[in-house]
């Protein structure tokens, strides 16, 4: 069995010198006997060493493999007893005899290869071993042949321990990561720089045990124990601390390392779905915010001899010393005044303030251009907040009261103005009113009596531009009844 059987005795003497002389020239002999041929590649292992790169290593274990699956414990018993015949040696009777032998055979050669492959430096004999199994396996879709897999087994009982003692140090990043990310990111990610490293040298070394298992329908449960512990990392880092980024890298690594596993892939995937959604997301909001910042930033010069700073930026609004950040501005107001003398205009004022529940700035000013623009800035900045936080807080079933009117949801309750004795509140409904502008007012009136009526100054009254603005945009939506049915 161990012999060349079924070859002839001039050419077995021939491929015994080329053994001595250019072992490997074996590899590329044709028409041999299998049971022959692979004694001849068994031997010609033994002149595998650490010159030999680990890419050709893979593909000689590979022809192994194959001769491996083709042995035939029948082809092998013909080939023998021909042998016997000529030299005059009884028959093998019994098939059985064969397969315990060949089974002896085929341990032979895995122990032939594992020789070789010891004989390299660690880093090529994982690479032969990966390379090995990646291709004849495809990836980790196709079985393995017998003697892969039997490789594979030993490989993995030899390094249990190195992948236990880095398994250890994946697990001891971990935890120093969770617990250092409540002092922030700058401190979780060179903890996390150096888990991706230590993974990386685990996988690359199960990565074979990984290809053989796939197939094989095997879980490998060390890897399974890594991919969900880095996974649990992954999610804690963002739902807890809004760590995005970590979070990616960690699940990107997830999919990189172990493609191998299916249930991992498939959980890991969705993870990476969501969490591209929510990054996707916040690019757009800040693109959206930084289009906003520049939208509202203005700063101008007022005064002639005497320079004053009016200015608004996402920092917030300010006028000489007076300083309110944006989402402390509650009211605003603005208007112009127009002088003439003996009917001849001088000039016009434009008058702008803003404030807080506590104090309020007032800025007098001569240019409209100066006026217009911080307007606009103004309303993008401020009038919009103001504005939804209006039809927010009514909706919630309180009144807000603009002067005399008690603005609810549902209507408004207005003055009943009379000549004689006392004036009247009335109660309307949002149908039964309309609105107008005069005399720099903005009035709420009934439909049906001319002297039920509110009036608010644009330029003296907080937040009459805004009330204005719901009242005419909820006027436009078909059916209204209430103003909050803007939100919807």
């Amino acid at each position: 069995m161990s012999w060349l059987s079924g070859v002839s005795p001039g050419k077995a003497a021939q491929f015994v010198s080329a053994l001595h002389s250019d072992p490997m020239s074996l590899r590329g002999e044709s028409g041999l006997p299998t049971l022959a041929h692979l004694n001849l590649l068994a031997s010609a292992f033994e002149a595998v060493d650490g010159n030999d790169s680990p890419d050709d290593v893979a593909e000689f274990i590979q022809e192994m493999a194959y001769l491996v699956d083709d042995l035939s414990a029948e082809q092998v018993l013909r080939d023998i007893n021909e042998d016997r015949s000529v030299s005059g040696f009884p028959e093998v009777k019994s098939i059985d005899q064969v397969e315990a032998e060949l089974s002896e055979r085929k341990r032979y050669y895995r122990n032939a290869i594992k020789d070789a492959l010891n004989r390299l430096p660690p880093a090529s004999l994982v690479d032969a071993m990966t390379a090995s199994v990646d291709h004849i396996t495809c990836g980790g879709e196709d079985h393995a042949p017998e003697l892969i897999d039997d490789l594979v087994d030993s490989y993995a009982v030899e390094t249990q321990g190195f992948l236990e003692k880095e398994a250890e140090s994946v697990e001891k990043l971990i935890n120093a990561a969770r617990e250092s990310a409540s002092s922030g990111e700058k401190v979780v990610k060179p903890i996390v720089d150096t888990l991706v490293v230590v993974a990386r040298n685990w996988d690359k070394v199960a990565q074979p045990i990984q290809l053989s298992a796939k197939p094989r329908g095997i879980d490998h449960d060390p890897s399974h124990e890594i991919a969900y512990s880095i996974r649990s990392l992954a999610i804690d880092l963002f739902n807890e601390h809004d760590m995005l980024n970590q979070s990616q890298r960690l699940t990107g690594l997830i999919q990189e390392l172990f493609a191998e596993l299916p249930e991992v892939v498939e959980r890991v995937g969705q993870d990476s779905e969501s969490l591209a959604d929510i990054f996707q997301n916040r690019k757009i909001n800040e693109a959206q915010r930084d289009e906003w910042a520049r939208d509202i930033t203005y700063r101008a010069e007022v005064g002639v001899m005497f320079k004053d700073i009016l200015s608004i930026s996402p920092d917030g609004l300010s006028w000489k010393n007076q300083r309110f950040p944006l989402d402390a501005v509650t009211r605003v107001r603005w208007g112009t005044v127009r002088h003439s003398v003996n009917g001849i205009p001088t000039g016009t004022t434009y008058t702008l303030a803003f404030g807080d529940n506590r104090s309020e700035a007032v800025v007098e000013l001569k240019k409209e251009s100066t006026y217009s623009t911080f307007l606009e800035k103004l309303w993008k900045a401020v009038v919009i907040r103001l504005l939804t936080e209006l039809f927010e807080t009514l909706q919630g079933g309180n009144e807000v009261r603009f002067g005399e009117a008690a603005i609810s949801d549902d209507g408004v309750t207005l003055v009943k103005h009379k000549f004689l004795g006392a004036n009247e509140k009335v109660r309307c409904s949002w149908g039964q009113v309309h609105v107008w502008s005069a005399d720099g007012s903005f009035y709420i009136g009934s439909k049906d009596d001319k002297k039920t009526y509110v009036g608010l100054s644009y330029i003296h009254a907080a937040n009459t531009h805004v009330l204005e603005q719901a009242i005419r945009m909820a006027f436009k939506k078909p059916g209204m009844r209430r103003l909050s049915d803007m939100l919807q």
